[in-house]
């Protein structure tokens, strides 16, 4: 058993058996729950109900001015529920998942999410127009209708969505408890120090919580979709892969030169081929054909001499000297 610290990044030989969460009737009544409680903070704040005094309330309190020396801290705390930074390392974990385990869902999970997150809360934000506590222009207005966009809360929305995605996607009872709490904590903790620092009323803090969590137990209906875009996807990049596989052949032209073929038993040996027999009164070494002639006066062919093999042996110099010797002219002569 590997005991290292890189023994966990190794690729699972085979996709993992992921438990798909369904609409139980838990779940379904969770999500009901949920929804009754966003209606009402839009209804409360629309009508300018005691929600709204309160928001007013705790503004004026400037809870930033009453505990200065934990605005250095909430400074940096509150970036956990940005949507960029936040986006950027989520993805980063469960694309690491995704190789590890042979499948797009974490990824494509993340993806609906935000795009369900960006599509119902800027709709929301919009739609309602509520400027935030430092640009509020009427004490105990509601502000609403007047060009803002920070009601529901989008850092405290992104955050029950970023990080309980997480809990969402765990593989193990155990490790979803630890990661619900964890996700609870943050989002919670983002929520209270956008009040701290003045950039939300209550009431935005308390509608992005309910709409970050409508997100969260509405991702069920949004299963069957991600299947089968998981499934497209992989087919998609069987498809590229069949076609780098296949190489095209090259055709040869039918009226094109061939190569001469080699005899086998010259190539075999490592000889050269027999060499066409050169003709007569041609210089130079004689090939198969020449022993080969016709008897004269009758054309008829004779038959090839036999090639006499001779032994090999050293060639010997002559000691003296090749040149023939000169006969002296005699005398009168």
């Amino acid at each position: 058993m590997r005991t290292d610290i890189f023994a966990r990044l190794d690729r699972e030989p085979e996709p993992p058996k992921i438990e798909i969460p369904r609409m139980s009737r838990t779940r379904k009544a969770l999500f009901g729950g949920t929804l009754a409680f966003y209606l009402a903070i839009v209804v409360a704040v629309l009508v300018s109900s005691s929600l709204v005094i309160l928001d007013w309330k705790v503004m004026l309190f400037r809870p930033y001015q009453q505990w200065p020396e934990l605005h250095p801290f909430l400074d940096y705390f509150v970036v956990l529920g940005q949507r960029g930074p936040t986006a950027v390392v989520i993805a980063a974990w469960l694309g690491w998942r995704s190789w590890r385990q042979h499948t797009l869902r974490p990824l494509l999970t993340l993806g609906t999410a935000l795009l369900l997150l960006n599509v119902t809360v800027g709709a929301v934000k919009l739609g309602l127009g509520r400027l935030g506590p430092h640009y509020a222009t009427q004490i105990g207005s509601t502000e609403l209708f007047a060009g803002g966009d920070i009601f529901p809360s989008g850092h405290t929305a992104n955050a029950v969505v970023t990080w309980g995605i997480l809990a969402y996607l765990a593989t193990t009872p155990r490790a979803r408890r630890y990661l619900s709490v964890m996700s609870a904590v943050v989002a919670l903790g983002v929520g209270a120090t956008t009040v701290y620092l003045g950039t939300h009323w209550l009431s935005d803090v308390l509608l992005g919580w309910a709409a970050g969590l409508l997100i969260l137990l509405g991702l069920p209906f949004f299963e069957p979709l991600i299947g089968r875009a998981e499934l497209a996807v992989f087919a998609v990049r069987e498809r590229w892969r069949a076609g780098r596989r296949t190489t095209p052949s090259t055709p040869v032209a039918s009226g094109g030169p061939r190569p001469a073929p080699v005899p086998q038993e010259a190539s075999a040996l490592g000889e050269e081929a027999p060499c066409e027999p050169i003709g007569a009164g041609h210089s130079g070494h004689a090939g198969v054909g020449r022993n080969t002639g016709t008897v004269a006066g009758t054309g008829q062919l004779t038959q090839p001499r036999p090639h006499a093999v001779r032994s090999e042996r050293t060639p010997v110099t002559p000691a003296g000297s090749r040149r023939p010797p000169h006969s002296r002219p005699m005398p009168g002569g």
